[in-house]
């Protein structure tokens, strides 16, 4: 594609065809990868990516953490952080910042409103939000971690890198989604990957082929115009 039709191409997919990723698709997704920017070309992050049964497993494991978390918000009537926390390397459960607070609420009424989920039903939100540990069917998952010791230059690199990752799949035919609950719990991919205690968590990040006959698919997120800085006048 070219490359403003590349980015306006890419969207976020939230349900995918039965239809597994090609090895060699997906290594040259890595490969174009590979060539983005880092601070002082350090590359202070690691992937973990699941197919098949390692998939599966992943999946099994996320969503039993879950379903244990939803279960003693129900029986405890708790907010979040009176229950016994998850154990993410960072807090995916905390509260947006005031100024930020904004853009993600009207984006929730949009995307919940789309699917046709009304306020105050939160056994469809909670079974909407289970779909994000059941990576929306996707073939692939990719766990993203950053190296605590360079923090937060490693998270801007993983920020790029992502971008990049998103890109290629997109020009080889494939949908992505990133899946940053995932971060919410550490453990599912302890069990299934050898990570060095120095890497956290930060997102995660579903890959496959979109079912564009799904309605959830039709979502499309604004994208307003990137916030500039007041300059100030001269002195």
């Amino acid at each position: 594609m070219e490359f403003r039709e590349l980015i306006t191409a890419r969207h976020s997919v939230r349900a995918y065809l039965d239809k597994e990723v090609p090895e060699a698709v997906l290594a040259q997704i890595l490969d174009d990868t590979r060539h983005c920017a880092s601070w002082s070309n350090t590359r202070g992050y690691m992937l973990a990516v699941a197919t098949g049964e390692r998939r599966e497993r992943l999946r099994q494991h996320y969503l039993a953490a879950f379903t244990e978390y939803v279960q003693q918000l129900a029986t405890t009537g708790s907010e979040a952080t009176q229950v016994k926390l998850p154990d993410g390397d960072f807090e995916t459960w905390a509260k947006y910042p005031d100024q930020l607070r904004a853009r993600a609420v009207a984006t929730g009424k949009q995307f919940y409103g789309h699917l046709g989920i009304m306020r105050g039903d939160n056994t469809a939100r909670i079974a909407q939000q289970r779909e994000n540990y059941q990576f929306f069917g996707a073939p692939a998952v990719i766990l993203v971690f950053v190296h605590k010791g360079l923090l937060p230059f490693t998270v801007q690199d993983a920020g790029i890198m992502l971008a990049h990752l998103m890109l290629s799949a997109t020009d080889h035919g494939l949908a992505t989604v990133p899946l940053g609950n995932l971060a919410t719990w550490r453990h599912p991919a302890d069990a299934e990957f050898n990570i060095p205690e120095d890497y956290a968590l930060i997102t995660g990040l579903a890959l496959g082929y979109e079912d564009a006959s799904a309605h959830v698919n039709a979502y499309r997120a604004q994208h307003p115009a990137i916030p500039l800085a007041e300059p100030k006048d001269p002195a």
